[in-house]
């Protein structure tokens, strides 16, 4: 989605805060050139006290004031966290984990299947929105908070998904078949007798079940949004701010929420990024997260959600705001916002700062945003709406990260399917390759030369005959280890592995196991193989790294091949960034990958350089330092010019970018 102008904001509740001071705040957000604000999806308790008792006292003071201080409002439907009476209605309206039953007290604890609960959602969202559809200054809405399933798994669920089933296998005995169900005396003779999903051991079903999660939320981002869209003027949009896997911060791929398919109800897909500062800013989480998000709707995004001083031991660095806030950009966001304006005093999120710490008084982090938001009010016409083109993609699977859970590819692996998605991501950052991510549809592929498949353990056998054909008609692929290996129902195959690609990558293999003091050696360096070891055999390819181990000396690591007119290269293990940088570059090489606009620079990370084209057809670079010194580059470009400055560039012209500094060059 286009939008007019780059958006820069934050979250306001002015439920949460102490006093009345809504008049300051809004005088301090237009003086940091802040343009936005998120209201709304955190406060069903506020709207609706008790059942059928509405109060907007907030919500139309908060509309009232971002009128006069002439800011833009996105609404959220509060139906994420519910209210205790609601809760009390019904003895089955929290989710049914796998573990237990949930308790009252956390957000996203029901069970959004629930016709009780969605009764109410229906009823809050009409009234909110009768409330807010007349606001000239309301721009869109967003749908639910981070949308998950929740892990539900009570009684009404499973029956949903046990119906589903019966209407995909009409024939159970053909179910029975492909699920594998006669492993341990699983077999199903009658629909009537179907387990309980909770304790199988048979991962084909629980990783359907999980697809079944998925659509769940699917379908209630959808119901949603069509409630909302019978309200909606034609000028607003409908978003979601989706999340990301985590650890303790964003790491990939979503595992409970099929983002490809929830977003195909929005006109914009909205983000929530959190990640590391202060020496830990890498640009990584910004990058990979960013993409996914990207390629959602296959159209710039927006960044509802981000840090601020965030949680203790994520403060920024003075100037690394700023860089977090021009790399959302850079990558294809037209807005960046904050979660949130003021700390809060009470609850769980009291140490997840916002822009202004508990004293609200202005701080270091709010004169930065001041300097960001009056930047962006100058400069916001030139760096809207910027055009990826990229040539290489990644493929992201949901299914994989679920069959990669259920059976992972290290001991200590919690989401190993991220870790294999990041290990190339990170790399092609760090290389200054920019890149896609898109789903596993073979209509897509002829749009890059090079697709990438990190771990592509559930693989369709008509989208790997699609990249089969990709490649024989020039295409390029880096295939990862466990890749091609079981079908959509995590069935696997019993043919040469990987899958249907084996002559195409010119491999096979039939051993591997995880590796315990291995190492590697590649063009007579040798390096540590940390995670999964595949024992690969080279038919037609070319064995370019093998492992250096007593045992498993004869074996290679990775190989390249030529298949017809295109190429391929094989990793059999995860190993150090270091050598996968320098292979993926030497394949790059062999393969003459070209950038579609030539990026002539000698610029190398942890100077990070992103590019697209601007409305006026310009094509803009961005030199963001992601580092504690002072990095250079040189500008090959004539009559470039210095966005900041208004300088131009000579040819050959030494940059200079300070510590985490930016330049950004029109061309």
């Amino acid at each position: 989605m286009k939008t007019d102008k780059l958006y820069y904001g934050v979250a306001y509740y002015d439920e949460y805060l102490p006093y009345d001071r809504i008049e300051t705040d809004f005088q301090m957000m237009k003086d940091a050139g802040m343009n936005v604000i998120r209201i709304a999806e955190s406060t069903w308790s506020t709207w609706e006290p008790r059942e059928g008792e509405f109060d907007f006292t907030h919500l139309h003071r908060m509309l009232d004031c971002a009128k006069k201080y002439g800011l833009s409002v996105i609404v959220g439907t509060p139906t994420y966290a519910i209210p205790s009476w609601l809760n009390n209605k019904a003895d089955d309206m929290l989710a049914v984990w796998h573990s237990g039953v949930n308790l009252y007290g956390p957000r996203q604890n029901m069970d959004i299947t629930h016709p009780l609960y969605l009764h109410h959602c229906e009823i809050i969202i009409r009234k909110l929105m009768e409330e807010v559809k007349d606001e000239p200054h309301v721009i869109g809405f967003q749908l639910d908070n981070e949308t998950k399933h929740y892990d539900t798994c009570g009684p009404r669920a499973q029956q949903m998904f046990v119906e589903r089933l019966k209407k995909q296998w009409p024939n159970i005995e053909d179910f029975n078949r492909e699920f594998g169900l006669s492993y341990w005396s699983n077999s199903i003779a009658d629909w009537e007798d179907f387990p309980d999903i909770r304790a199988t051991i048979n991962q084909s079903l629980s990783a359907e079940y999980s697809k079944f999660q998925r659509s769940l939320v699917t379908e209630f981002l959808a119901w949603q949004a069509k409630i909302v869209a019978e309200y909606k003027r034609p000028d607003q949009f409908i978003t979601q701010n989706f999340d990301f896997g985590w650890s303790d911060h964003s790491i990939g791929l979503q595992p409970e929420v099929n983002q490809f398919e929830a977003c195909k109800c929005m006109d914009v897909a909205g983000a929530d990024i959190y990640h590391y500062a202060g020496a830990d800013l890498t640009g990584d989480e910004i990058t990979l997260c960013g993409n996914i998000n990207r390629g959602l709707l296959r159209d710039n995004y927006l960044i509802l959600e981000t840090l601020a001083q965030g949680n203790p031991g994520w403060l920024p660095y003075p100037k690394q705001l700023r860089l977090q806030a021009y790399s959302h950009i850079a990558n294809g966001s037209n807005s960046v916002m904050y979660w949130h304006w003021h700390s809060i005093h009470n609850a769980i999120e009291s140490y997840w700062k916002g822009v202004l710490s508990h004293d609200l008084m202005p701080n270091a982090t709010y004169k930065e945003c001041c300097a960001i938001g009056n930047e962006w009010k100058q400069y916001g016409n030139v760096l809207k709406n910027l055009k990826k083109e990229n040539k290489v993609a990644i493929v992201a699977d949901n299914d994989s990260l679920t069959a990669l859970t259920n059976f992972p590819t290290a001991t200590a692996a919690q989401h190993s399917y991220n870790t294999v998605l990041g290990w190339l991501g990170h790399a092609l950052f760090h290389m200054n390759i920019e890149y896609d991510i898109i789903p596993a549809r073979g209509e897509l592929l002829s749009e890059y030369d090079v697709v990438m498949l990190p771990a592509y353990y559930c693989a369709p056998e008509v989208f790997l005959k699609a990249v089969e054909a990709y490649v024989a008609e020039g295409g390029n692929i880096v295939v990862t280890y466990k890749s091609c290996f079981a079908d959509e129902h995590l069935k696997i195959y019993h043919d040469v592995q990987p899958h249907i690609l084996s002559k195409v990558l010119g491999i096979h293999y039939d051993q591997f196991t995880y590796p315990k003091n291995v190492k590697g050696s590649y063009k007579g360096r040798t390096f540590d193989v940390r995670e999964w070891m595949e024992l690969l055999y080279t038919d037609t390819a070319r064995s370019i790294a093998k492992y250096d181990h007593k045992a498993w000396g004869e074996y290679s690591v990775a190989c390249t091949n030529t298949y017809k007119k295109g190429h391929s290269l094989y990793l059999g293990a995860l190993f150090d960034e270091e050598i996968l940088k320098e292979m993926l570059q030497d394949f790059f090489l062999e393969i003459h990958l070209e950038e579609p606009q030539k990026l002539m620079t000698d610029a190398t990370y942890p100077l990070a350089v992103k590019q697209g084209i601007n409305e006026d057809g310009k094509h803009v670079l961005y030199y963001l330092n992601y580092s504690d010194t002072e990095q250079t580059t040189t500008n090959l470009y004539a009559g470039a010019l210095e966005l900041f400055s208004g300088r131009t560039l000579a040819e050959k012209e030494v940059l200079t970018v300070g510590p985490w500094d930016l330049l950004i060059v029109l061309v």
